[in-house]
Formats: structure tokens, sequence, C-alpha cells
């Protein structure tokens, strides 16, 4: 069975989980990345995305993510098609994933961004990263370099950050700066060694 020692990180678009990811690993912790699952899946699912969407969003033998990012985010049924392509394979690969890192007996991370929107994996514990909206907003902004009108579609487009943080069995705030965030990813890992060491 998959999931036994897992703990879902999530939080919201420009909320830092890819910095606190990588600030876990640093630190010792396992992470399984959803993101990067999906990425892969979808670059060997070229001719899928070519039939089902057009020419216009391949770039040479891979699809163009930002292309088709921008489309599924104006047209919710494009998104629809697109999510029940991939959330049953990128599923998959996580379960295999997962079994294998549970066989560590010790808690690891997947990193999933839409957690508590999907509800589809069955996972007790999950820490948030925190960041309140108004700076999401602007990290988001200056990331990606989108209006705002498009920035706050995007966000929007999730479950809020303040609802993420209230179900969440932890919290890692990234209101601050790096220093500040480095310190609570590793009072995050304090916690979770004296629960399972």
């Amino acid at each position: 069975m998959a999931f036994k020692y897992a703990i879902a990180l999530t939080g919201g678009i420009a909320t830092g989980k890819s910095t606190v990811a990588s600030l876990l690993a640093l630190n010792g912790m396992r992470v399984i990345d959803a993101d990067i699952i999906s990425h892969e899946i979808l670059d060997a699912s070229t001719e899928w995305v070519r039939e089902t969407f057009g020419d216009a969003y391949i770039d040479g033998s891979k699809p163009n993510r930002a292309k088709l990012g921008t489309l599924i985010f104006a047209e919710s049924d494009k998104k629809r098609v697109l999510e029940e392509y991939l959330h049953p394979k990128i599923k998959s690969e996580i379960e295999l994933r997962s079994v294998k890192q549970d066989s560590f007996k010790f808690p690891y991370l997947i990193d999933i961004p839409l957690f508590f929107e999907k509800n589809s994996y069955d996972i007790k514990d999950s820490v948030v990263v925190y960041t309140p909206k108004d700076i999401q907003l602007e990290r988001f902004m200056k990331r990606n370099n989108y209006s705002q009108e498009e920035s706050l579609r995007r966000i929007n487009s999730q479950m809020s950050i303040e609802e993420k943080k209230k179900r969440a069995s932890w919290v890692i705030d990234n209101s601050k700066d790096l220093k500040h965030l480095q310190n609570e990813v590793e009072e995050f890992v304090e916690k979770i060694k004296k629960i399972y060491l």
C-alpha cells in the first residue's frame, strides 16, 4: 500500500513550494515532486497534445507548456481534458515511487500542488507553504511577467491559501526572507524527527 509514511507538501502558486522542497532535501528529507512527474509525462505525450490541442502547442519535439498553460487557464473545458489525461498517469507514477519510499519506514514528502483541491490522495498529514495573498500576487507577477489580471486568475483558480493553512497538519511560513524560511524548514524537519525517531 502506498502513502504510509507520506506527508503532502502543498501551498499556492508562488508561495515558494519548490524552494521549500529543495531546502527539505538539503535537510535530508526525501521528496517526490508531482510537478516534475507531470512535466515528464507531458513531454512524453507530444503526439497526444498535437492531436488534442493542435500544432500550435508543440515547440520542436515537445509540448509548449507556457502556451498550453495560457490556454487551459482561459478555457476550463480544455483544462478538464488535460487534467483527465494527465492526473491518472501522474497519480500512478507517484504511487509507484511512494511504495518504494515507504519501504524505508521514515516520512518523506510528496509535493502535490492541488492536494486539497483534488482530494485524490489518501495521505493523512500535510504541510502547507504559506505566504499571504498580497505577497503571493507580487511574487507571481514578478516571476512570470504576467499582468495583475492574469496572475489573479491563476491564483484564484486554486483554493485560497488561508483555507489551506487551516487544513494543514503543519505550516511553513514563507512571508519573509530566505533566512527565515531556512529556519522554518529546519524547525519542521526537527518536529518530524521527534515524532518518528
